[in-house]
């Protein structure tokens, strides 16, 4: 059964080069041990998704600027997240904040390419259906 997220959970990019760490405000009022619950909505770049140390997409532009320079050569740049859609699926049956919460088998897009994924959901005694 999948597992609430909550702030701290550890995720990873498919082209990012180092693990990053979901940041949830208490906005949602909604606690696991003292520490808030997310949902769908906590997408937001630089503010929920910091960035997974150096990006190795060619479509970002930064990384196909540096791969160009160097002739070819994939040069990774560092990692700016670009995340304007909600995480998919979350839990559609459990809501917190009004959107559906956010559960340790959804996945984020980036728009350069990146799917971002969880590695720990940040705590592991709540279930959601």
């Amino acid at each position: 059964m999948p597992i609430q997220v909550c702030m701290g959970a550890t995720m990873q990019c498919s082209f990012g080069m180092a693990p990053s760490s979901l940041v949830v405000l208490p906005k949602n009022k909604t606690f696991t041990d003292q520490v808030p619950d997310a949902n769908i909505m906590d997408h937001v770049p630089m503010v929920n998704i910091m960035p997974f140390g150096m990006c190795t997409s060619l479509a970002n532009p930064e990384v196909a600027a540096a791969t160009a320079a160097a002739l070819g050569v994939l040069t990774p740049m560092p990692c700016i997240p670009n995340t304007p859609a909600p995480w998919v699926t979350g839990a559609p049956t459990v809501m917190l904040g009004n959107f559906p919460t956010l559960d340790n088998v959804s996945q984020l897009m980036c728009v350069w390419g990146g799917i971002i994924q969880f590695a720990d959901a940040g705590e592991e005694t709540v279930d959601v259906p």
